[in-house]
């Protein structure tokens, strides 16, 4: 049977349905999750914005606004439901941009050479996270980078200009271009943002404030670095937990340092990058979502700041990279649902227990940050060995010795024994029309 004549997976989208349904519920508080309610992001820190923006200006007076122009598009998106309530009709745009990456990945997973795969990683991974994925807009934001590498080789320009307007709404997809070849779609993705960004500029005031917003953050108490001051704190740190540019931060003696060493160690992640696509030579269909999903996987465990909500990054790419049915992701996903699992765990469930620093909240962060780190190492690794390591080689025999040669690409639609070396019979009619 054909790729296109598959038929639909009916238990994963009645498991999609399910799972959705719940996270609705609990968003619109039918039923009351564990921990700190996190919808008061959008009901009051969003709406707040929605006001501001509405009068056409960007919030110049308020250090929580940390997100380029385009984010704008995101806040203000709920006025395309008027008949809802600001919070209601976030809350359905949200299920509509996880219903619309369910559907992107369905259809890839129908080409030759995909997988359905990708589409359960979605579909289970996302309500790991709790309904924090409803209440931030980062799942809009994964959308347009799903549908920016989907495009990836057959669509250069589509994947370009995607991936400039996906930037636009949040930094991290610029990262999608690490294992971009075609010339097109990076010029298309310079041209679409260069656009984009002096039309956000003209169109009000502010568009670029967010860049001196982040100036004197301190370190986020969920991140890498925070383990060393929720350790400090067993013995006598003095430093504070305070809320600090609208996260949870350290504050206090030796956090500048820790930040500046988050920082140099995201400058190696981005060291390591280039020194990858200087020296890789082989980009099989898959190696675009690879790329992609190590390079925001090494900057999300870097970072001085991990929300729970960049999780949903890291699943989106993960289930992009397994809609390849050669991809060598599968243990770095496994990684990173576990780590899902474990971020629900200690945000919002027992976010108290982190913020007290307590033998709880310590163990939750050091696994889930330590599955984050294992799983950056592992994939880069396979990443190399896929692209910058030595090929894979097979053994012939000329004139009586033994000599290697490296092994022939498997060509899409084209079988690999067409490419032997050794001669045989072409006893297939159909082998003549090569």
């Amino acid at each position: 049977m054909t790729g296109s004549r598959r038929r639909l997976p009916f238990g994963l989208l009645a498991l999609w349905g399910a799972t959705r349904v719940l996270l609705l519920l609990f968003v619109f508080k039918v039923f009351v999750f564990p921990g700190p309610d996190v919808t008061g992001d959008v009901s009051v820190i969003y709406h707040g914005w929605y006001g501001t923006l509405r009068a056409g200006t960007y919030p110049l007076d308020d250090v929580t606004w940390q997100y380029p122009p385009a984010a704008a598009l995101a806040i203000l998106s709920p006025a395309l439901l008027p008949f809802l309530d600001y919070a209601s009709a976030f809350f359905v745009l949200a299920l509509l941009a996880d219903l619309a990456v369910l559907a992107l990945l369905l259809y890839a997973g129908t080409r030759p050479g995909r997988t359905w795969r990708g589409a359960r990683v979605w579909v289970v991974g996302l309500p790991l996270l709790g309904p924090t994925v409803y209440a931030r807009y980062d799942v809009m934001v994964t959308a347009v980078a799903v549908a920016a590498l989907l495009a990836g080789s057959r669509h250069p320009r589509a994947m370009g200009a995607l991936t400039a307007f996906a930037a636009l709404l949040k930094v991290w997809p610029a990262l999608l271009l690490l294992g971009a070849r075609r010339p097109a779609a990076w010029a298309w993705a310079a041209a679409t943002g260069l656009v984009l960004a002096v039309g956000f500029a003209l169109a009000m005031p502010g568009a670029f404030a967010f860049l001196t917003f982040q100036r004197d953050r301190g370190t986020e108490v969920e991140s890498l670095g925070a383990l060393v001051f929720h350790v400090a704190r067993q013995f006598g740190w003095d430093g504070e937990v305070l809320l600090n540019y609208g996260s949870v931060e350290f504050l206090g003696p030796y956090v500048g340092i820790v930040s500046d060493a988050a920082l140099a160690l995201s400058g190696v992640a981005f060291a390591w990058l280039l020194l990858w696509r200087v020296r890789a030579r082989r980009f099989a269909p898959r190696t675009l979502a690879d790329a992609a999903f190590v390079g925001v996987l090494l900057f999300t465990a870097t970072s001085r700041v991990i929300s729970p909500q960049y999780m949903v990054w890291l699943v989106g790419l993960a289930a992009v990279c397994l809609c390849f049915r050669a991809s060598r992701m599968g243990l770095p996903v496994v990684m990173v649902l576990v780590a899902c699992f474990v971020t629900v765990l200690e945000f919002p469930v027992w976010f108290g227990h982190v913020v007290a620093s307590d033998w709880l909240g310590v163990t939750l962060l050091f696994v889930r940050n330590g599955l984050l780190v294992l799983a950056a190492l592992l994939a880069g690794v396979e990443l190399w060995r896929g692209a910058v390591g030595p090929g894979v080689r097979s053994r012939v025999r000329v004139g009586g010795a033994s000599r290697a040669v490296p092994r022939a690409p498997e060509k899409q639609g084209l079988r690999p024994e067409l490419f032997s070396p050794q001669p045989r019979e072409l006893s297939d009619p159909q082998d003549r029309r090569l």
